[in-house]
């Protein structure tokens, strides 16, 4: 297992884990969803592709409606 943080908290996922992985591990939608990993954003294109290693810092931000 390898340890990552997301939005500074601390979560353990399996070796080889891409962002749609994480994302559906934290049942997370994915629509209107930004990742972002060591302060780069990484397009939803290459969710499957980006593989996730041990301390990285991910960050999500989910688009909320509203004025």
């Amino acid at each position: 297992m390898i340890t990552i943080y997301v939005n500074q908290k601390e979560v353990t996922v399996k070796p080889n884990t891409n962002i749609l992985q994480l994302l559906q591990h934290l049942n997370t939608p994915l629509q209107g969803v930004a990742v972002a990993i060591k302060d780069n954003i990484i397009p939803n294109s290459k969710w499957e592709t980006q593989q996730l290693s041990n301390q990285d810092q991910v960050l999500i931000i989910q688009a909320t409606q509203g004025g």
